[in-house]
């Protein structure tokens, strides 16, 4: 007579919990990944690639809670991938708006328009974290967690995109 074989445990993660994990948070992770990009292109590969990167750990990151931390992380971790990537490169599409841009500043956009072409001129990490912090109003020490470095770092980067976006909107004026 052979032994009885207990059954293997399912190891796969819970696809309903998933799911309705994806369902609820995906559009929120959506403008946070074009937030963070800048290019509405980009952001939707961003978030199925971090969800793709999240489904097999699924049900450690459920169980400890880490779930949303982890996702932004890879899409801000994906975005600096692909700027790095394609730093160098620039579109002629984006060389003739530059160039046709008006200097005195007398255009119609409004200033959440003119605040995101700013922010779209920040390094992607510094960027990331203006985000978190203005836009997603999340405190240093979960903007150091999302982006996987330490509180002070997190500040660090708000704080030095702060600087870079003072000195765009006044050059070589007083930011007292």
């Amino acid at each position: 007579m052979l032994p009885e074989v207990s059954p293997v445990p399912d190891q796969r993660p819970d696809e309903t919990d998933f799911a309705t994990w994806v369902a609820t948070r995906g559009d929120s992770l959506q403008r946070f990944a074009y937030l963070v990009t800048g290019n509405a292109v980009d952001a939707p590969d961003l978030v199925q690639d971090a969800l793709a990167r999240a489904y097999p750990r699924w049900r450690r990151l459920a169980q400890s809670g880490t779930a949303e931390a982890y996702v932004r992380k890879s899409i801000v971790n994906g975005s600096v991938s692909r700027w790095r990537k394609n730093r160098r490169l620039v579109s002629m599409a984006e060389l003739e708006a530059y160039a046709a841009a008006t200097p005195d500043g007398s255009s119609d956009v409004d200033d959440a328009d003119e605040a995101w072409e700013l922010c779209r001129t920040l390094p992607a990490r510094q960027r990331a974290a203006v985000v978190l912090r203005f836009y997603e109003d999340l405190s240093y020490a979960q903007i150091a967690l999302i982006l996987d470095c330490a509180e002070p770092s997190a500040r660090s980067l708000v704080h030095r995109a702060l600087e870079s976006l003072r000195e765009r909107l006044n050059p070589g004026g007083d930011h007292d």
